[in-house]
């Protein structure tokens, strides 16, 4: 996958006998899914979006030139993205999971922790999965206690260390 894509969501099964698909929304955004909206397969494939409806908490699409069944058999398990450049803009002290996947993270004390390897999304606060270098993989809670400062720039984190946070 090209680094100027981002998922925003992953098509998990065909829905019904038209063309319509269940996807997994991993996107914030409002009016992602819109119909009109455009977004594109990780082979750059795009799909316009004909129309949405939500059914029994899911979201169900349909997209421009998927018309049947067997059309959307043949989505099941792709992911779909949006390029960077159609990413809003965030508030200051807010980064998108792209932006610092791959960061060194440390301690405040300058023990190093190491490597942001994914943003786990959760209800009540984010969760860092931290890969160190001996392969262990720590998860580290983002927490206005635990969270030092983020510097995308240098491709930096730091943090507080908490009990039981290495155990």
């Amino acid at each position: 996958m090209s680094d100027d894509l981002v998922v925003v969501g992953k098509i998990t099964k065909a829905h019904g006998v038209r063309g319509e698909v269940s996807v997994l929304v991993l996107s914030e955004v409002p009016g992602r899914f819109d119909p009109g909206s455009v977004v594109l397969l990780d082979d750059r494939r795009a799909l316009r979006i004909v129309s949405t409806r939500t059914d029994r908490g899911h979201l169900l699409a349909t997209f421009e030139g998927v018309d049947d069944r067997e059309a959307a058999r043949e989505l099941t398990g792709r992911f779909v993205h949006v390029t960077v450049a159609d990413l809003p803009d965030l508030p200051e002290g807010s980064w998108w999971p792209h932006q610092i996947e791959g960061c060194q993270v440390s301690f405040d004390d300058g023990r190093e922790l190491g490597v942001l390897s994914e943003v786990i999304a959760n209800p009540a606060n984010d969760i860092w999965a931290v890969t160190t270098p001996d392969g262990r993989e720590i998860l580290v809670p983002v927490l206005e206690d635990v969270l030092v400062s983020v510097d995308v720039s240098s491709r930096r984190i730091v943090i507080r260390e908490m009990p039981g946070l290495l155990e």
